[in-house]
Parts: structure tokens; sequence; C-alpha cells
């Protein structure tokens, strides 16, 4: 669906090869290369599965949100039409929700990328990597979206090439019957020590707390609608080809790396990647694959700040952040949006110093993460279920339905169910389930305060105003082109 009604206040320069780079980056997290290693080591082979599901679930919470943003081209991302679908608290929630993601991502990233410098140059001091990674993103994103779009693309090109190479290195091993630790690079592996379900079903369940988080940042596309070209052809193509990256990328390099070795060889502690180079013994692997990490740490980061910083903006424009947010740059770029979101990731930097285990803080974070991920694809999920009951006639009418519209959006719902109740089996995700609801009591608290303020009612009463008119003129947009196609006829 296309209007000529109102131009974006944001700008459309995101190209389809971007569009397209962006949504392949955000389907290959850092979760893939660092965090494979721990999934291998407690599921065993039936990661593949985990990762297969995983997928397979997100898939339609991705064709839920791309049908519902294109049902209206003037929302500027899926907390826009959460506002216009399930009223203003949605907005609001699922606004600041996805912002407390990425900025909790991003000090994760911070944190990691310090570490990663590290590998390189042990003796330089943590926190001026991480300062110099927190300047590089403002470089990055300050001068126009074109330059977000372009740094994505290469990021993600590496992983590409990265993943690439290593299902290339591993089936040659496997053909050439490659030897390690007295066993022998063959499929068989796969199901030789304890078969696909070594651990137990146990094992499988605590394979999802761990695998959800590498899926983080899937649904980044549909946060960039307002900045992209011809969206009604480049969103689809982006969403459709998931299926295809969750398989090559996800199930393909599982499949090698547990070929090549058994599973039970694999360390939790370890990156499986850095491992199957050393193996192959290629020079300098352990570096190259620190290099694919690192800039898949700064490619989460970028992303992050990006989305960030747009839904900053947007929250602004409805008067649930401060106006300010709200004003953009000459090249229609939030840039002081941009710079709160970046302010927060300085939190990285003191983290670099905390005392306790890396890890232990690593596993809160990233669970908590994932949780409010969570809750932010269960919105668009509810959000597309109230958009088929409400606006039957703009469900009838998209040429890019949700397959299963009808009853998949319980199906994942109750999915995410399974997956909060795995995150109690283990000690140290329960912790973070714990403590997840604090934010939510806190944004209850800012919103009920808000709501309170007659000039933020004013403000809203207006935006709704106008988001009803634009859906109102989209409407009868379409209407004239049905009308023209069928006097062409």
């Amino acid at each position: 669906m296309s209007n000529t009604t109102s131009a974006p206040h944001l700008e459309r320069g995101l190209s389809n090869r971007h569009i397209q780079l962006i949504a392949l980056g955000g389907a290959i997290g850092t979760g893939l290369f660092m965090g494979s290693g721990k999934t291998i080591s407690v599921a065993g082979p039936s990661v593949i599965f985990v990762y297969m599901i995983i997928g397979f679930m997100l898939f339609f919470v991705m064709r839920a949100m791309g049908e519902v943003l294109l049902s209206n081209t003037n929302y500027k991302s899926f907390s826009d039409f959460a506002g216009d679908l399930l009223g203003p608290w949605a907005a609001f929630f699922t606004g600041w929700t996805y912002w407390f993601c990425w900025i909790v991502t991003g000090i994760a990233d911070v944190v990691a990328i310090a570490h990663y410098v590290a590998f390189w140059w042990a003796d330089l001091a943590l926190w001026i990597p991480a300062v110099a990674c927190i300047l590089l993103l403002l470089a990055l994103n300050l001068p126009s979206v074109k330059n977000f779009g372009e740094t994505e693309f290469w990021f993600a090109l590496i992983k590409i090439i990265a993943i690439g190479a290593l299902i290339v290195v591993g089936l040659v091993m496997i053909i050439t019957g490659f030897e390690n630790n007295g066993a022998t690079a063959s499929f068989a592996n796969l199901w030789n020590d304890g078969g696909m379900f070594p651990t137990g079903f146990m094992g499988f369940v605590a394979g999802f707390q761990i695998a959800v988080f590498a899926f983080v940042g899937i649904e980044l596309v549909g946060t960039t609608a307002a900045e992209t070209k011809d969206p009604e052809k480049t969103l689809p193509r982006a969403i459709n080809s998931i299926p295809i990256r969750i398989l090559f990328f996800y199930v393909g390099a599982l499949i090698i790396l547990m070929a090549v070795q058994p599973w039970n060889l694999f360390s939790a502690d370890e990156s499986p990647f850095v491992g199957m180079f050393a193996l192959a013994g290629l020079a300098g692997a352990a570096g190259v694959v620190n290099f694919v990490v690192l800039t898949s740490a700064t490619s989460s980061a970028n992303s992050g700040i990006y989305s960030t910083s747009r839904m900053i903006h947007g929250l602004a424009e409805e008067g649930d952040a401060p106006k300010a947010f709200s004003k953009l740059s000459r090249t229609k770029v939030p840039k002081n949006a941009l710079l709160f979101s970046c302010m927060f990731l300085l939190a990285g930097v003191a983290l670099l110093y905390a005392e306790g285990s890396v890890a232990e803080a690593f596993t809160l974070v990233t669970t908590i993460s994932a949780l409010c991920f969570m809750f932010v694809w269960s919105i668009i999920l509810i959000s597309y279920i109230v958009f088929r009951r409400r606006r039957p006639q703009l469900h009838a009418e998209s040429k890019f339905k949700m397959p299963g519209g009808a009853f998949m959006p319980y199906v994942v719902l109750a999915f995410f169910g399974f997956i909060i109740w795995a995150l109690t089996t283990q000690a140290d995700t329960l912790m973070a389930l714990i403590f997840t609801p604090i934010w939510f009591v806190a944004l209850g608290i800012g919103y009920l305060m808000l709501r309170r303020n007659p000039a933020h009612e004013r403000l809203r009463s207006a935006h709704e105003a106008k988001v009803a008119s634009e859906r109102q003129s989209a409407a009868a947009f379409n209407a004239g082109l049905d009308l023209r196609e069928m006097v062409s006829k």
C-alpha cells in the first residue's frame, strides 16, 4: 500500500541492498559466534532443532509485522502501529522497552569490544577501545541514514564470508576424513555420541534459553520502515528470506561444526568458530575470527544506536519523550536522540572495571534483553490479532498476508510462554526473570505520571488525529488506484 498524502520526516535513504543486508545482519547475531559453544555443550546435536524451532516461530512474528507495517506506510515502526491498534500505553511500553533492550545489549557489546581489542593490545587500558567504539558509532550515524546502511552492509558481509568459509573448510575436513582426539570428521558424529538428544529433554530445553538471545535484532527491519526506499518491495523480500538465512547460517554452520568433532568436545567458554579454524591448521585463525566477532559486536552496537534513536524520536513526536528528541538535523537524522542513547553506552566503560564474573554478568544482561525482546515480539503479534479483527478490509486487501494468520499468533505466543518456563529451570536465568519486572513497574509509574500532564494529553490527541487522517488518506488513495486499474482493464 502506498500513499502520497504526506512525506515522512525521516529520509528514505536505505536502498534494497541496505535492507537485505541489515535484515541478514540482524538474523546473525554475536550470540551465534560466541554463544553457540555453550548451547552445543548443554543441548548436544539437538541444538539444531532448537535454532530451527526458534527461527520458525520468529518468521511468523516478522510476517505479522510486515503485513501491519505495509497496511499504512505512514507507520515509522512497530511502536507506531502498536499505539494505533492497542492504545497509547502500547506505544509507550513498546518504544521504551525496545530502547531499553538495545541499550542493555549495546552496553554488553561495548564491554565485549574492549576485550576483543585486548586480544591484540593486551597492555592497552580497556576504557580506550570502549570510548573509541562509542565515538565511532556517533561518527557513523550522525551524517546520514545512508551511512548507517552502508556500514551495516559491510559488517553483514563480513559475517556472511566468515560463516561461508567455516562451512567450506568444514566440508573439506569431513570429505578428507580429518582426525582429532581419536575422532574422525563425519556426519555420523551428529548421532554417534548419545544420539541427537544426548542430554535428555531438559538439556534440549536449556538450549532454548541460551539460543533465543542469538535472534535478538531479527525485527530490526521493522525500525527502518520510515527510511526505506520502496518498502512495499524491499520489506517483503527481506522478511521472506529469513527461513533460508536460518537454515544456512545457523543450522548449516552448526551441523558442520558438530560433524567435524563430537559435540562433547566443545567448551562452553570458547567460540567454536575459533576452534574450527584452529583445528584446520589455518595460520592466524584465532586473530581472524576475533576480528569477525569484533565487527559482529560493533555491528550489533551500531544497530542498537540506530534503532534506539529512531524509537526515541517517534516517542517524542507522540509526547512520550522530551520534545527535544523529535528534532532532526539538516540531514534528517534525530541527532539529540542519537546522543542521548550513546550517553547510556558509557555505562559499559564503568562495567569494565566492576568486580565479579563477566560471564555471570553477561548471562544476566543477555537474559534480561531476551525477555524484553520477547515482550516486543508479543506486542507485534497481539497488534496483528487486533488488526485482523478491527480492520478486516485492510487485511483482505493486503498483498503480504501472514500465513496461518488466524491461529499462528497464538501458537507463537504459547511458544514464548514455554521459553519463559525454560528460563525458570536454571538459577542464573531465573535471577534475570525475577529482575526484569522491575523495568515494567518503573515504566508503568512513568506512564501514569505522564498521563496526568495536560500538555501530554493535547499532544497525544493531536498525534492520534494525525494517524487517523493518514490512515483514511491511505485508504482513499488506494481505493482510487483500484478504481483506475478497473477502468484501464
